[in-house]
């Protein structure tokens, strides 16, 4: 199984960035797992909110096949528990399923035509956080997921 964490924009504040590689570093290696940074539109801001969300989302559809699973990571989303999230890709896995995309959106969130082809929504929080810190929360659910499925004791409840 591929498991690939779709964003807009990439990051560029370096203390995330390495708190990332630390975390993907660590992910189970038959996950396969890719982060993708799409460059951020060209000329954005002369673009009203909705023009930008149509143009990440064409950029995005670009980079999912039909056969891929498409989880946003959306406010709208359903909140799930750590040990859920684990049993989620645990289904997943055992489901045959190829690849996972995982997918954090530009600043204004995603444009109607994302949402028809997700397959479903996930919320990590009620609060609103930076795109550059949700990847790293992000990798490090996907982190705990793993020690979770492995039944390392990183999960304490």
């Amino acid at each position: 199984m591929r498991m690939n964490l779709l964003c807009i924009g990439k990051t560029d504040r370096r203390e995330i960035s390495e708190m990332i590689d630390y975390y993907r570093s660590r992910l189970p290696k038959h996950w396969n797992f890719e982060l993708t940074e799409i460059p951020d539109v060209k000329n954005a801001k002369n673009l009203t909110p909705d023009l930008l969300k149509k143009e990440e989302a064409r950029l995005l559809l670009n980079a999912i096949d039909s056969t891929d699973i498409t989880v946003l990571l959306d406010e709208k989303g359903k909140q799930v528990t750590s040990r859920e999230f684990g049993a989620k890709i645990e289904r997943w896995m055992n489901s045959s399923v190829k690849k996972i995309n995982f997918i954090i959106g530009g600043a204004y969130g995603f444009d109607e035509t994302v949402y028809q082809k997700c397959n479903e929504k996930m919320s990590l929080s009620k609060m609103t956080f930076t795109h550059q810190m949700i990847r790293l929360f992000f990798v490090e659910q996907l982190y705990r997921a793993g020690q979770i499925l492995q039944g390392k004791p990183y999960h304490n409840e």
